[in-house]
């Protein structure tokens, strides 16, 4: 039975520098942070995510991933290899990208071959620094569905190659937990957070039987898992720990 581990995503405070993430994190109980390639920790600045590093490992916390905005299909070699040196240098034991920047509806044939590939090349590279790589759960890419997310996966065929989880925006808790369902196989981390209905951002405490019924499921995986909060009502610090205990809850046995 798999130890589900909670944790922060610094995107979730996107407008904090990342010494004031360490400390929310910590002080909320937190065990891990997923560290975003967006402004926290550009991808190529390995003097700062060393420094980030160094700083979460300080707190007592841990990386749990380098949450990257590489787009699988839409890049180069240089920006895979940036974006793995920049993982390698936060200690990252994870690396999260994007399945493409179109829904699965509308890519083709030529167009998914290219995403698979891009995939497999961050793959390669990752490997050979002991590094997973997983998909973000995300509409418009080709992991809006999980028949095509699986089919995805299959095509990169790379033994660390994994997905992550979120609810779907506007979908009812049964439709919901289906996604997780057919995922559940690939799943190496979640997204956590309360969106209802469409974006409008509740507490994690407003949608408790969604996340009850996934923590119960996630805990069948024969490995840990990440649960990381990702978003909270108006970016606000202030309940992060509460959040944070309400997470400590849900992913009790």
């Amino acid at each position: 039975m798999g130890t589900l581990i909670p944790g922060l995503c610094s995107v979730t405070l996107r407008h904090l520098p990342s010494e004031h993430i360490v400390a929310v994190a910590a002080e909320a109980g937190l065990a891990t942070i997923e560290w975003g390639g967006d402004l926290h920790v550009p991808p190529g600045d390995l003097a700062n995510a060393a420094q980030v590093r160094e700083r979460t490992l300080q707190a007592g916390l841990t990386t749990a991933a380098y949450g990257s905005y590489l787009r699988a299909g839409s890049t180069n070699t240089a920006e895979i290899t940036a974006t793995v040196a920049t993982a390698v240098a936060l200690g990252a034991p994870r690396i999260r990208i994007w399945a493409g920047t179109q829904g699965s509806a509308e890519t083709t044939a030529e167009q998914r071959a290219a995403v698979a590939a891009a995939a497999r090349r961050v793959c390669d590279e990752a490997r050979d620094a002991g590094i997973m790589v997983a998909f973000e759960c995300h509409a418009r890419t080709l992991t809006d569905d999980p028949a095509s997310a699986l089919a995805l996966l299959d095509d990169v065929d790379r033994p660390n190659a994994g997905m992550y989880w979120q609810p779907p925006n506007d979908r009812p808790d049964a439709a919901a937990l289906a996604t997780l369902d057919a995922l559940l196989p690939r799943i190496v981390a979640v997204h956590a957070f309360s969106w209802w209905p469409g974006t409008q951002r509740r507490r994690l405490y407003e949608r408790w039987r969604l996340w009850r019924a996934a923590a119960a499921r996630l805990h069948t995986l024969p490995r840990a898992c990440d649960v990381l909060l990702e978003f909270v009502p108006d970016n606000d610090t202030g309940i992060v720990a509460t959040e944070a205990e309400t997470l400590r809850r849900l992913l009790r046995q």
